[in-house]
Order: structure tokens, then C-alpha cells, then sequence
């Protein structure tokens, strides 16, 4: 992916963070498409959709 090669070539580490963010955003997008494609399983898609580290938000 083009993100990942961005952030391989970073210098400084909030812009190596903002484009392994983008990565891990576009990957859990593929997979979302994927399931509505019908091409996965559902649990599939959503098994690594959010990315390590990232919290998930209780405010509703």
C-alpha cells in the first residue's frame, strides 16, 4: 500500500503515526467491501476491523 511506504519513509513520528492510521483505515475499509461483496464471512470483516491500539469510544 501507498501509506505504508509513505510511513517507511517518514522522518517524524506523527506523520509515520498519520499514515499507519490511513493504512489501518483503508485495510479495515477493503474488508468492510469485502464482506458486502459477499466474499467474507462477516465475523471476518469485523474480526480485525479496528486497529491495535485503537480504543473503541463508549459515548453514544
Amino acid at each position: 500500500m501507498i501509506c505504508s511506504k509513505l510511513a517507511k519513509r517518514s522522518t517524524d513520528k506523527p506523520t509515520k503515526a498519520r499514515f499507519r492510521r490511513m493504512e489501518a483505515a483503508w485495510k479495515a475499509l477493503a474488508r468492510e467491501q469485502d464482506w458486502l461483496d459477499g466474499e467474507i464471512a462477516p465475523i471476518e470483516a469485523f474480526r480485525f476491523a479496528r486497529p491495535a491500539g485503537v480504543r473503541q469510544s463508549h459515548a453514544a
